[in-house]
């Protein structure tokens, strides 16, 4: 419990300072949130322009879909604020050598590279999320209770671990190869698929996105539950989901960690 106690108060000093240096760039700061916006402002006109042209795809609405889309853009925001540093583990900390910092200091290296930067454009995806997901249940006529705030907590949640523990795996590979952005970027672009219903596409797409990189347990199955779709006991997943697949992404983070042999310079 003290540890907790400890590295939650490191967290916060981090976050003070970061916010800090946010603050002296105050254009920057919003140009940043306000660039997360367009972007999914672009998504979101793919969405509209599919369905004015297939109003019912595969049994879903345009509101239905948006509520799908509206879950996996929180959980990434969630990844993309607290997590965005483990894209450029390897450009920016290990081939300048500053990863070795990390290393001679009292408190976790994974926990410093996390906390070393709060990216502040998540702010973005954040709002875009939340609006999308409280505009769906509320167009829908989804009967909101404390129960049901709590559950899209949970979700979200547990989505954001599943992003951040999927980026994890991805980027120690920076331990040998150095520049592990391809590899992140080709596991991570999956979450597209999620923005959509998994029963619209083949079969092997919905057990990709369910069993190897489960991005569904951050949108499709909680957003099915919510619309009092039949999912059974996948709605309930996601917290269990998340936190196998951070025990493994922490352990593939130890190996890495462990044949971690610096530059040199």
């Amino acid at each position: 419990m003290g540890q907790v106690r400890r590295y939650s108060r490191l967290y916060w000093l981090f976050l003070l300072q970061r916010l800090k240096i946010l603050m002296e760039y105050r254009a920057n700061f919003l140009i940043g949130a306000s660039s997360t916006v367009s972007e999914q402002a672009a998504g979101l006109l793919m969405v509209w322009v599919v369905m004015r042209q297939i109003p019912n795809l595969a049994g879903w609405s345009f509101y239905e879909i948006l509520l799908v889309y509206g879950l996996v853009v929180l959980a990434k925001s969630i990844n993309h604020m607290f997590a965005d540093n483990l894209w450029t583990i390897g450009h920016d900390y290990i081939r300048s050598g500053g990863f070795d910092r990390f290393l001679v200091r009292p408190i976790n290296p994974l926990f410093h590279l996390l906390a070393d930067r709060f990216c502040h454009d998540g702010v973005g995806n954040f709002a875009v999320g939340l609006t999308l997901t409280v505009t769906a249940l509320r167009t829908l006529d989804v009967v909101v209770t404390p129960l049901t705030v709590l559950y899209l907590v949970v979700v979200v949640l547990s989505g954001g671990v599943i992003f951040i523990s999927l980026n994890l795996i991805t980027c120690t590979t920076a331990f040998w190869i150095v520049e592990s952005i391809p590899v992140t970027r080709m596991v991570f672009e999956l979450h597209e698929f999620a923005k959509y219903p998994l029963t619209i596409y083949q079969r092997g797409i919905g057990l990709l996105l369910t069993w190897l990189i489960p991005y569904g347990f951050a949108s499709y199955y909680p957003a099915s539950y919510l619309l009092g779709r039949d999912v059974s006991l996948m709605a309930w997943l996601s917290p269990l989901v998340a936190a196998i697949l951070l025990i493994i992404a922490y352990r593939v983070w130890l190996f890495g960690l462990d044949h971690y042999a610096g530059t040199g310079s």
